[in-house]
Formats: C-alpha cells, sequence, structure tokens
C-alpha cells in the first residue's frame, strides 16, 4: 500500500496550487479500469464499480450504481472523469461505502463533501459540483443506507454508530488520497472539505481525529455539539407539544416572527425586512400579548411563556446544555415545533443511540437524558475538541458560517463552538489569522431564506439549492462570490477573508430571475454596516466593522 509513503510526504510550504500548471491527460497516461487501483487496495476494502465518462464532447450524468434514498437523484452536468464506489469494512459488523469522481482535466486538489442529519449515502450531487471546479471529489455513505431522520440502522449497533461518527469519513479520505496518487500519478497538491449541518459536523471532527486529514475545512452551520443538539430538539418540542396551553400553531409563529421582524429590523439601521443583529434587539414581548378579548395579530400570555423557553437556553441542574433558538428565526420553528412528535433527528437518537429501545415513548422525557447522552457520546459523534493547534500549525485554515434565522440549529451553537476555541487558543483576535466564523443574516439552515436575504455564496450544499447542475456564482466565479475558491486562495495565497459577498434573486433560489440583492458576510465579531445614504441592495455600499 502507498498510504504510509503518501502520509509521509510534505509539500514545499511555499508551492501553490494555483501555480501548478494542470497535467494534461496524455502527461497523466489515466486508465479508469479497476486494475489502476486494485493492488493499493487493502483487504478490507474491494472496487464495486468503475464507470468511465471520458467524452469530451458531451455533457454527462452519473446514476447511482446503489440504492440511495438520501441522495436519490443522478449527478448530471458532469465533466469527463472516472467515477469509482468502494467497499471498505471496519468491523465483522460494519462497513461503509465511498465514491470518487476524478477528473479528466484535474485542479491537482482534493475536496471531501459532507452529509446531512442521519442521512447515510453517497452525496453524489456535491461531488459533481465539486468535479466541475476541477476537485478530485470524495464522499462516503458513513456506514449506511437511509434517509437524514431514519436511525433503524444504529439500534445496538455501536460499529454502525462509530462509522458514522467519524470513522467512515476518516478511513474514506486517507484511502482516497492513494487512489488520486494512483490515478494521476500525483498525489493531491492540497486537501479541502465542504459540508453543511451533519456536514459541519463532520469537518471540524475530521481534523480532530487526524489534523492532517485537511488543509482548509468550509463549515456550514455544524451539528457539532451532537449530544446536546440532539436532546434539545427532542426537549424543545416537549415546550409546544399538541394540546398544550401555550401551544404555538402556525399562525401564533407567524405572528411572532412579524412582530420581531417589527421591533428588531432596524436594530442595525437599515430597514429592510432582515433581522441583522437579533442579539442587539431587545425584544418587548407585551407588545404581542392579547388584550382582552383581542384576536388576530396577537398571542395569549401562555403562548409568549412558551416562546420565551423556545429563545431561551437548555439548562439542567445549573448546567448549561444548548442554546436556544434566535430572534429572526421564527420562520423555521414549524420544523421542530410543528408535528405531532419530536423530529426524528431528536427523538430516534434518543431511542436508538442512547438508551437503545425502539420503543421509548418521547412522553416520558426526563431531564436525565440527556446529561446520559453527553456523558456517553455513542459513536463519538461529538466534535468538541477545541484546541487544534497542530491544525493551525499546518497552515490549516477553517471557514465557519451559521444561518442567524436557523430554526434547526440554533446559530448560538456557532457562537459558542467559536468562543470555546478561542478561549483555548490565545483569544478571538489571535483565531483571525486561521479560522474566521460568519452570519448570515436572514439565512435559514444552510441555504434559502424566506426574507429575501442575500444567502447564497457556493456553500457546503448551496449548489444544490440552485438546481442540480450548479456550481459557484453564474457569472461571477471568484473569491469574492464564492466561499470555497475564498477557501482556497486562504489557504494557497494567504489572502485572508475579509468578506464573502453573498447574493439573493427575485426569486431566491432563482438565479434565472434575476439579482435582488447582494452584501458583504463579515467574519465575526465585524458586522455589516451600510454607509448612509447607499443602496441596501448594492455591495458596494456595505463595510465590515
Amino acid at each position: 500500500m502507498l498510504l504510509p509513503t503518501l502520509l509521509a510526504q510534505t509539500l514545499p510550504s511555499l508551492t501553490l496550487a494555483s501555480e501548478i500548471p494542470p497535467l494534461t491527460p496524455r502527461q497523466r497516461g489515466l486508465v479508469c479500469r479497476s486494475d489502476t487501483f486494485s493492488d493499493l487496495l487493502p483487504p478490507t476494502a474491494t472496487i464495486e464499480s468503475i464507470v468511465p465518462i471520458l467524452n469530451p464532447n458531451t455533457t454527462h450524468a452519473f446514476e447511482s450504481p446503489l440504492q440511495n434514498p438520501a441522495y436519490p437523484l443522478p449527478a448530471p452536468n458532469l465533466p469527463p472523469l472516472c467515477a469509482l464506489t468502494l467497499n471498505v469494512t471496519t468491523s465483522p459488523s460494519s462497513f461503509f461505502r465511498f465514491g470518487l469522481f476524478l477528473p479528466t482535466t484535474w485542479n491537482t486538489r482534493f475536496l471531501a463533501v459532507g452529509n446531512g442529519g442521519f442521512a447515510g449515502g453517497i452525496n453524489w450531487g456535491d461531488m459533481a459540483a465539486g468535479a466541475r471546479y476541477g476537485f478530485a471529489v470524495m464522499s462516503t455513505d458513513t456506514g449506511h443506507n437511509s434517509t437524514s431522520g431514519d436511525l433503524d440502522w444504529a439500534l445496538g449497533s455501536p460499529e454502525k454508530q462509530r462509522d458514522f461518527g467519524w470513522r467512515a469519513m476518516d478511513g474514506a479520505v486517507k484511502l482516497a488520497k492513494e487512489l488520486i496518487f494512483a490515478y494521476y500519478s500525483d498525489p493531491p497538491r492540497r486537501s479541502y472539505y465542504s459540508g453543511c449541518s451533519t456536514g459541519g459536523r463532520q469537518g471540524l471532527k475530521a481534523v480532530q481525529v487526524d489534523e492532517k486529514a485537511f488543509d482548509g475545512l468550509l463549515v456550514g452551520a455544524p451539528a457539532w455539539w451532537s449530544t446536546n443538539l440532539a436532546t434539545w430538539t427532542t426537549k424543545v418540542f416537549t415546550y409546544n407539544a399538541p394540546g398544550g396551553e401555550g401551544y404555538l400553531d402556525s399562525r401564533a409563529m407567524g405572528v411572532l416572527g412579524r412582530e420581531v421582524v417589527r421591533q428588531c429590523d432596524g436594530v442595525d439601521g437599515v430597514a429592510d425586512g432582515i433581522v441583522s443583529a437579533g442579539e442587539r434587539c431587545v425584544f418587548d414581548f407585551e407588545r404581542v400579548v392579547c388584550k382582552g378579548e383581542e384576536e388576530g395579530e396577537c398571542l395569549t400570555t401562555k403562548q409568549v411563556e412558551t416562546a420565551k423557553k423556545v429563545y431561551g437556553d437548555y439548562v439542567v441542574d445549573g448546567e448549561f446544555m444548548f442554546p436556544g433558538l434566535s430572534l429572526g428565526s421564527e420562520g423555521l420553528w414549524s420544523v421542530l415545533l410543528g408535528g405531532t412528535a419530536p423530529d426524528p433527528r431528536g427523538q430516534e437518537y434518543v431511542k436508538m443511540f442512547v438508551l437503545g429501545d425502539a420503543g421509548w415513548d418521547w412522553r416520558t422525557w426526563n431531564d436525565s437524558i440527556a446529561t446520559m447522552a453527553a456523558e456517553m457520546d455513542p459513536g463519538e459523534l461529538t466534535a468538541d475538541r477545541f484546541d487544534v493547534a497542530g491544525y493551525r500549525e499546518r497552515g490549516g485554515k477553517i471557514l465557519m458560517y451559521h444561518g442567524d434565522a436557523d430554526g434547526m440549529i440554533p446559530v448560538k451553537s456557532s457562537d459558542y463552538y467559536y468562543n470555546q476555541t478561542a478561549a483555548s487558543m490565545g483569544g478571538v483576535e489571535a483565531l483571525q489569522s486561521w479560522f474566521r466564523y460568519f452570519r448570515v443574516p436572514g439565512m435559514g439552515h444552510c441555504a434559502g431564506t424566506r426574507v429575501n436575504a442575500p444567502w447564497y455564496f457556493a456553500g457546503g450544499n448551496q449548489d444544490g439549492s440552485l438546481g442540480a447542475a450548479a456550481h459557484s456564482m453564474a457569472g461571477l466565479r471568484d473569491a469574492q462570490h464564492d466561499a470555497l475558491l475564498a477557501l482556497v486562495e486562504w489557504v494557497e495565497k494567504g489572502v485572508p477573508v475579509e468578506s464573502i459577498i453573498a447574493t439573493t434573486w427575485n426569486t431566491p433560489s432563482s438565479p434565472a430571475s434575476g439579482v435582488l440583492r447582494q452584501r458583504p458576510l463579515c467574519p465575526w465579531p465585524k458586522t455589516q454596516v451600510l454607509t448612509e445614504g447607499r443602496d441596501e441592495k448594492d455591495p458596494k455600499g456595505w463595510t465590515c466593522v
């Protein structure tokens, strides 16, 4: 095997991938056949499929040879490439698969992309977007095949839990780099990661497991505190269980959201319908309480009590467990609060990971379950090693972002992660040289907006929100508008990411509808400020201060 040799190699610190001209197919002698790779495979690994897509005169689509319920759509608009699917055994009771796209015109870089929720399945769609840039791209199914909210695979299966937690990503990254070396006769000059939600967690966890895994991470809305996020997801539903006096139905959530905009929109100095500084808004709940027999745009006192719990921190026996949702996130509250039972990513985690009891009833919830989960961390999912000095010293960079209007993973959980990292590694100012955090006003979970806020910047999973054939910012494929390209420039040219321009369109997910707004996102603790007299829809009117 080449792995020990490959991992032992170090590249000159001043060699930039962007300065290395791509090798032509003739120079590389690319051969998309199993015997190109088979001698490198450990006894635990097999090639399940290998598909050459090598005609440069047509646009190709790739369809997974496997059942892939989490990512069922074909990956379209591919450049010529070699597509592999591999199977790797991790224990007598577990294995994972991963897919690898090896483009004919290679930019000399490796990119791994993440997953979402508890989904199992190879994320061919995000891989396709990466291949269109020219990356050699990998995704793993994390050791199972299921939709985001199907956790049956985890019941009584600690080895599968561990694959999902970190082992599948770690093993797939290492083997993928070997296969890249075999195919191109050259190792990747730099390695990158892009993912959101669970995908964000996977990236942070990967460099906590192996500081050499990546040179740059693009991390969105990370589900890093997996134990506490999942138990909070269950707990927060109990505040708004159907039938309670303070139940917030969709009408009440809408009333609350509109009142938040009325009170908080202008705190940033711009009346644009976007809550951009919710943490600085002193919200007056009395202004939304119904007076007497009044109905309509108001809430009962009991409903206000429920809302305060949803916004509040989750504390058990004096210990902070998880932050609540933020002002401005109300448009997505229905995801976690609007059903007849807790979101499966909460209650099914309790059943399958923590209690090992598929028959557990959420109505019997006790806060001791949250404490138990935090102590157990089944599958070692949680990415809470905040001191990653080894990664920093290697020159590694992290670009993290989170939507302020996220109603699934509170933006304050990323605030907490960043502050804990700062506390462990010299303070916020010391982080600026290698770890920057961007909050995205008005953006929901990973992508999209309900308030016409600028949200698109080619973050993890965002390309798929624009259509299966998208990648980067159409017409503006540069580091100003594309967070992945900005990360590459930071890693390879030492250009810090001072801002990223986010975009929304007249129809928020349709570039063809025309640009509605653009504005810069700022590295925390800086925020966007509009110059007096300038058009708020023009990014040149904003500065980060």
